[in-house]
């Protein structure tokens, strides 16, 4: 069979499976509706978290940053996988003991103050949306390829499958589709890794494959490709090109971006008892290692396998794959010397003469992951097994995002702040209707996205770690924190951050380089500025305003304290 009926017969199997899912686990009550009735096992939990959070940058742009970056592409993997720890330690246990539905009503109940819950509404709200757009773009990438149709056709398909799910079966439906989710995309990912991995080195495990050397050479692997690099005028691959500052910001910013993030942290509250949101955690690091050690393995087979493939390559005589991205607009030729041969090159190519030698190739890095099996040339069941997983990951975290969007305003805006005597009932609809609305605009990003997938959501982690990381960090263990300065904290924080970005990428693109960056610390990595901002002023403001009540202070006290055991 062909590429685009293995890739129709694979993505309608799965999406069916999802549906089916999410129609036999529908919410029939708010509780099921936001966090799964609390009955979730750990087990099933953390796969759900795993797909939930192995979204479309890791699946389609995480291995395609590295590729693209080599060592500085790594601040990636170390930030996204190292915010677990900290959710582990700091704060999976004491936000389950807290028993709330939302990071909004844990801020709203907790400094006492709906106007602190209606910031991290809002906050919440940004952070969401922002994330979601990474997600439709990665959609819009596979459909456009795989299905033939255009970006925009392809964000509407997964528009159409996202709203059935999200908003008939909310968190219930959405948990048990995503631990089918995860099995799809693990499997998706796997599968062309280790065929890479025997055709290249000979080795199964990929991750052994990563530092072995290619069949027939006794060179390894990193080293030939850094020789290819050297060759064509790029940085060595494994060489680092940013500060060391700058790198420290960008995973810092990650690592806690990931600590702060709402449609993560609501996953505590679908487990049954507080123990259990420990091991959903460390359930969900077993799960997200499998994807993330393998990564590095894969973007060092995608680079290799492309350089062997395009450079000094007549275009006339390029395989299918070639062609078949171009139309997608992510892979581009320009023939500036007419001479028919591909040039990829890097910044500091020279020909015979010594002179300048500019690159003709542009391609784009999210589509690394997803042409990497048929740049290799695997089987056709393959390349579509990998669309098919590349879709599961882009919808399982979409689907977590705008459930956190709909909660936020049907649950902490509609019933905790503005119409709080609201039925049950009335409040069931008016998530849906909210999930509705936002599956709309997450589209409208889809569309319209403000980067690569893997670039977006780095601005989400960002602005997450400037606005909700400290402010419930400081919830648990200060008791002085008060809600003046939980918000100022937060509106600082995210204002700052998101301010930071749009300049240097939106409103300035033409500044966006080391040399204009605060202290040479890039977008990606402002976000921890923005947290140290938010601390700053939350601790500050608390120490001149008064003291949160009494009442607070206990509460506090017995989030902290372990809960005594039961006498036999």
């Amino acid at each position: 069979m062909s590429i685009q009926t293995w890739t129709f017969v694979l993505v309608g199997t799965t999406f069916a499976l999802y549906v089916s899912l999410a129609f036999l686990a529908k919410a029939r009550s708010t509780k099921d509706f936001y966090v799964a009735g609390g009955h979730v096992s750990p087990l099933a939990n953390g796969m759900a978290t795993a797909a939930d959070w192995m979204s479309a940058a890791s699946f389609l742009s995480m291995a395609g940053l590295i590729s693209a970056k080599g060592y500085d592409g790594s601040v990636y993997l170390m930030g996204w996988t190292g915010g677990y720890v900290l959710l582990a330690l700091l704060l999976a246990p004491y936000l389950r003991k807290f028993g709330k539905f939302t990071v909004p009503d844990f801020v709203g109940d907790r400094y006492d103050s709906q106007a602190a819950r209606i910031t991290a509404v809002f906050c919440a709200i940004f952070v969401s949306f922002t994330y979601v757009a990474g997600q439709m773009r990665g959609v819009g990438i596979v459909f456009s390829r795989f299905l033939e149709v255009d970006v925009t056709t392809g964000v509407m398909i997964g528009m159409a499958i996202v709203f059935f799910y999200a908003v008939l079966g909310g968190m219930k439906g959405i948990t048990y589709t995503q631990v089918a989710q995860y099995c799809v995309l693990i499997f998706a990912y796997m599968v062309p890794a280790i065929f890479l991995s025997l055709l290249i080195t000979g080795h199964a495990i990929p991750q052994l494959g990563l530092g072995a050397s290619e069949i027939g050479s006794a060179t390894p692997l990193l080293d030939r490709l850094d020789g290819l690099h050297a060759e064509l005028g790029f940085d060595a691959y494994t060489e680092r090109a940013k500060s060391v500052l700058d790198v420290f910001c960008i995973t810092a910013a990650l690592m806690v971006g990931t600590a702060g993030l709402p449609h993560v942290i609501v996953r505590f509250y679908t487990v049954p008892k507080v123990r259990d949101a420990r091991r959903s955690v460390g359930w969900a690091l077993v799960f997200i290692a499998i994807l993330y050690t393998t990564a590095p393995a894969v973007a060092v087979f995608a680079r290799t396998n492309l350089l062997n493939t395009v450079a000094g390559q007549r275009y006339a005589e390029m395989p299918e794959w070639f062609a078949n991205w171009e139309t997608t607009g992510l892979i581009a030729f320009d023939d500036k010397n007419a001479d028919g041969v591909i040039q990829y090159v890097g910044p500091h190519a020279t020909d015979a003469t010594g002179a300048r030698v500019e690159s003709e190739l542009t391609i784009d890095p999210d589509i690394m992951v997803l042409a990497n099996p048929e740049i290799a040339q695997l089987p056709n069941w393959v390349i579509a097994l990998v669309a098919a997983g590349g879709l599961a990951a882009a919808l399982s975290t979409a689907a977590g995002l705008l459930l956190v969007v709909s909660s936020a305003i049907s649950h902490d805006l509609l019933k905790r702040a503005l119409r709080q005597g609201i039925s049950e009932r009335a409040e069931l609809l008016a998530a849906r209707i909210s999930a509705a609305v936002a599956v709309l605009v997450a589209g409208w990003l889809g569309v319209h996205p403000p980067g690569f997938v893997g670039q977006v959501v780095a601005f989400a982690f960002g602005l997450a770690a400037s606005s909700f990381f400290p402010v419930i960090i400081l919830g648990i263990f200060s008791k002085r924190t008060n809600r003046q300065g939980a918000i100022s904290g937060m509106l600082t924080g995210i204002l700052f951050t998101a301010a930071y970005i749009c300049w240097f990428r939106f409103l300035h693109p033409e500044l966006d380089n080391a040399e204009h960056w605060l202290f040479g610390i890039s977008p990606e990595g402002i976000g921890t500025i923005g947290m140290v901002i938010n601390f700053a002023v939350a601790i500050l403001v608390s120490r001149f305003t008064p003291a949160p009540p009494a009442h607070v202070q206990e509460l506090i006290e017995n989030i902290r304290v372990p809960q005594a055991r039961t006498p036999r």
